[in-house]
């Protein structure tokens, strides 16, 4: 039986590479009028309560329709006490823990350091994989994750200088990928059963909850009068872009394609991150960090060609 393309899915996961690349830049440049945790808070109140508008809809169409509607926004499956566990762990661990690191890890680090950092995830999706079972790692794919960790070593080792400025906001963003990892690979067993729509925006939801409360004190102190048109524009957009539709995008990648291979597309993130950093924020393209970019993704291809090796040798 020969696969259908899925040549749509993976336009679409281009386009959330762009919306992630381009989010570095945005993030930073709002954490100047409202400081990182009110401002991812509030952030994930909008999005939330889009997903929860959005997971609404989709039922009563559902419902309207009987049951005719993509599995992307609606399915009819039960939820077990698994699926209930899975969903409150994943959203604390995938949304309460990784933001809360992630935010402050980029407003402490660059956003070229971050980006790099956050595109060795399928070096730590595949690892992790293989670690619980799920896949066996190739000779030429363990190469591949010694080759990214050398790359990331020239980042943060060589061009943030680790141990120096950056290097708490370095640590806090390794912290997050641990966190995006876990989520990835926890969040692929629900996602066979239950719309990413439900998934994604039900494990948000829980996630949100007390990060919104942990931040409320600091929300309430920002002066609404020194902060700019602009920065509430881009806090309307990082939350429907990035949070919204991008995560939207990357579940529905997972229920089509695998975590592997939808994770794979993370690679392309540092490039468009540091590009954009570059052309907006001014940020320095120094020779180690293009060095570490360029080790990244040659060990990430490598972990490519591994998995696919792995994958022809089990046929």
């Amino acid at each position: 039986m020969t696969r259908r393309p899925q040549w749509g899915i993976d336009a679409l996961l281009v386009l959330m590479v762009v919306i992630w690349g381009a989010n570095y830049s945005v993030i930073k440049r709002c954490f100047a009028e409202i400081p990182p945790q009110p401002f991812n808070a509030l952030r994930l109140t909008i999005a939330s309560t889009t997903f929860y508008a959005g997971i609404r809809l989709a039922r009563r169409r559902a419902l309207d329709s009987g049951g005719r509607l993509s599995p992307v926004f609606y399915t009819v499956s039960p939820l077990t006490t698994r699926d209930r566990i899975d969903l409150l762990w994943l959203g604390l661990v995938g949304h309460l823990a990784y933001q809360t690191c992630f935010a402050a890890g980029v407003n402490a680090t660059s956003v070229s350091n971050a980006a790099l950092i956050i595109g060795a995830t399928p070096v730590a999706v595949a690892t992790m994989s293989a670690f619980v079972g799920h896949e066996r790692i190739a000779p030429l794919h363990w190469i591949g994750i010694a080759v990214s960790a050398l790359g990331i070593d020239f980042v943060v080792g060589r061009g943030a200088s680790f141990g120096g400025a950056t290097w708490h906001g370095d640590v806090l963003v390794m912290i997050s990928v641990v966190c995006w990892t876990a989520y990835t690979l926890g969040a692929a067993r629900l996602i066979a059963r239950h719309s990413p729509l439900y998934v994604t925006g039900m494990t948000m939801i829980i996630g949100a909850v007390p990060y919104v409360l942990v931040a409320l004190p600091q929300i309430l102190r920002i002066d609404v009068a020194h902060v700019s048109a602009w920065t509430w524009g881009a806090l309307l957009l990082s939350a429907w872009l990035a949070l919204d539709l991008a995560y939207l995008i990357y579940y529905t990648g997972i229920q089509r394609l695998g975590p592997a291979r939808t994770s794979v597309y993370s690679n392309m993130i540092p490039i468009v991150a540091m590009t954009i950093a570059a052309l907006w924020l001014h940020e320095p393209m120094t020779l180690p960090k293009v060095t570490g970019a360029a080790a990244v993704l040659a060990g990430l291809f490598l972990t490519r060609i591994g998995r696919q090796k792995r994958l022809r040798e089990s046929f």
